[in-house]
């Protein structure tokens, strides 16, 4: 009898690792399940994971990027490229606002930058600039913010357009190099079966290894996200049974029970509502009229406005909600 069970892989093993990078090995895992697994955790890596960037930068008498600064032997590119590789940690989710402003002939790193409580500069030992002059100054302000993956300078000038502030694409993943390699290895008589190898380079915000067991967590919440199937059109298609039957039983005139056939969607409601009507299963008037006011508040999507909306609705066909009649 062929076993057709798929056995689960070993925990990851540390093959080496150190402050920034970090080597990890799982075994056992079933054939073709070795590039399942890296591609996925290695995307995970480099687009989910939370880091910090600077988003905008503002240095004083420049109004835009392609500037000399006077006295400092860097333009505004090549400082910003330089302030690029500087690397934050902070605990706060608001943007902070940091300071640079230094005065003087001198050789200018990331250790300058004046932050605060909540902010700490990682590679400190970051080269920015220059001031070749002993009457140059340099002052600039810098905005960091957290995030994930990559976001481009377009997206966070949005709704923020202040004179004399260069924005920057921003790069939060905390991951500088993740990879990943498979070979084949003996599990009983088979020798398929996959060694998944990951190595992780990190900005040093994060460890390697924390970087991966955040990774194995998104993973595994997407997945459980996803178990099991909802029978959407099953559970209407048995609530449009019920008020069909109770809609045949009403008591009125042939007007009237024509009206409680009505589909919500036919009703003149504003797009919003009668989703958010039918998303819940509502989807005709005799199920309307049998609600309260207080049911179709908790709907999802629907709030007083919604509320008003269908009232004047079903105002219009000489009906009313269960609590208004």
């Amino acid at each position: 009898m062929i076993d057709s069970s798929i056995i689960l892989p070993s925990k990851p093993r540390i093959v080496s690792e150190d402050q920034l990078k970090g080597i990890y090995e799982v075994d056992g895992l079933y054939p073709g399940y070795g590039h399942t697994l890296g591609n996925s955790l290695r995307r995970i890596l480099l687009s989910s994971l939370v880091g910090t960037a600077i988003t905008t930068v503002k240095v004083e008498g420049v109004t835009h990027e392609f500037a000399t600064i006077p006295g400092v032997k860097e333009d505004v590119i090549s400082l910003i490229l330089n302030l690029k590789r500087v690397r934050f940690k902070f605990t706060g989710d608001e943007p902070q606002k940091l300071s640079l402003k230094v005065k003087g002939e001198k050789e200018i790193t990331a250790k300058d930058i004046q932050v605060g409580g909540q902010v700490e500069v990682i590679n400190s030992d970051q080269y920015l600039a220059t001031i070749t002059d002993k009457k140059g100054s340099l002052d600039v302000e810098l905005t960091v913010e957290r995030g994930m993956g990559y976001l481009p300078k377009e997206v966070i000038r949005h709704d923020r357009n202040e004179i004399g502030v260069i924005f920057l694409d921003a790069v939060f993943t905390p991951i500088h190099r993740a990879s990943y390699e498979v070979e084949n290895m003996r599990v009983g008589d088979r020798t398929d079966y996959n060694r998944l190898r990951l190595n992780i380079e990190t900005d040093g915000t994060v460890s390697s290894r924390q970087a991966l067991e955040k990774a194995l967590e998104i993973m595994i919440s997407q997945l459980q996200a996803i178990v099991g199937f909802k029978s959407e059109e099953t559970e209407f298609n048995a609530r449009d049974k019920v008020e069909a039957e109770t809609e045949e039983s009403e008591d009125g005139d042939d007007d009237t029970s024509d009206s409680l056939k009505t589909r919500v969607d036919e009703l003149e409601l504003s797009t919003r509502t009668s989703k958010a009507l039918t998303s819940d299963g509502i989807r005709t008037v005799g199920g309307l009229v049998r609600k309260k006011g207080a049911d179709l508040l908790k709907v999802e999507g629907l709030g007083e406005k919604g509320l008003t909306e269908i009232r004047d609705a079903l105002s219009k066909l000489d009906l009313s909600l269960k609590d208004d009649s």
